[in-house]
């Protein structure tokens, strides 16, 4: 997605301990104003990967106040991440939230059908 675009949100986070790197993308419907698609790319453990993929799977057709609501032991549990894993979930939540930043910081000042900023 091109991170340029006015409905796409980009969230770039890492998790220092380890060296892991999430980027998630979300696009937004305009007249929804729910997640019509969602992309990832993560560098780093399978749990990383694991993460941010399931992730890309629950937040799609959501709405960004749903998505946003999203904990990263809701992931964890799903994932059945170890404790020492549970970093790559916390990943994966700090991803969506940042995304869901971006996006509404190209929003500002924008008129929006389904989408409250």
């Amino acid at each position: 997605m091109n991170k340029a675009d006015l409905d796409v949100g980009t969230g770039l986070v890492g998790a220092p301990a380890c060296g892991d790197v999430m980027k998630l993308q979300i696009r937004v419907d305009e007249v929804t104003g729910k997640i019509s698609d969602v992309k990832f790319k993560t560098f780093g453990c399978g749990s990383a990967i694991a993460s941010s993929s399931y992730l890309t799977e629950l937040v799609r057709g959501m709405s960004l106040e749903d998505a946003g609501r999203i904990k990263n032991t809701e992931i964890a549990k799903e994932l059945c991440l170890p404790p020492v894993k549970l970093h790559c979930s916390m990943l994966a939540e700090d991803a969506i939230k940042s995304a869901i930043k971006d996006y509404k910081s190209k929003r500002v000042g924008k008129p929006t059908l389904g989408v409250t900023a």
